[in-house]
């Protein structure tokens, strides 16, 4: 009996680690990059983005595609940083909010990122779990494994941030 229960755990165990690796994996991470830059971002949906943002201390411009984890008005997203408040992108928009979005195959918007307070982001955690069950189950233990910490339903660990769109793009 307790061979039943362990397989599954080290299977679910092997594969949070296996996709933290691919995580960390820089070329891979970046492949969407080029896509978006050669107007291929529609490829992607509605289900991701791009954001451009401004190096905190070299002041040029960064690029990192993210997942749209909520998108509760026309001029608002959230993205969440899988790997914390020490992602460089999380840390570059904290110290210079003003960014531009690529939707799809849009021209990007200017807009305005702020981190979500904890009711916010908890909010926003039980809307992506809400309509994406099974994407939650595979990346949660991910998301775990390359934060170092669990992330519960409340007070979530997991730092957001809401972009407001200075013109929703149409």
């Amino acid at each position: 009996m307790s061979k039943t229960l362990t397989v599954p755990h080290a299977i679910s165990r092997t594969i949070a680690e296996g996709g933290a690796r691919l995580l960390r994996s820089r070329r891979l991470m970046r492949a969407p990059i080029w896509l978006y830059r050669a107007h291929l971002g529609f490829v992607f949906g509605s289900r991701m983005l791009m954001l451009e943002h401004i190096g905190r201390t070299t002041g040029a411009r960064r690029y990192v595609v993210l997942e749209v984890f909520d998108h509760p008005a026309p001029d608002t997203y959230v993205v969440v940083s899988g790997f914390g408040a020490r992602a460089q992108w999380f840390r570059n928009v904290q110290a210079h909010p003003d960014v531009r979005v690529y939707l799809g195959g849009h021209a990007p918007a200017h807009a305005t990122a702020r981190r979500l307070t904890p009711t916010e982001a908890d909010t926003a955690l039980a809307a992506y779990t809400r309509r994406h069950p099974r994407a939650w189950d595979t990346f949660k233990p991910v998301i775990e494994n390359t934060l170092g910490a669990a992330i519960g339903d409340q007070d979530t660990e997991l730092p957001m941030i809401g972009l407001r769109l200075a013109s929703v793009p149409r």
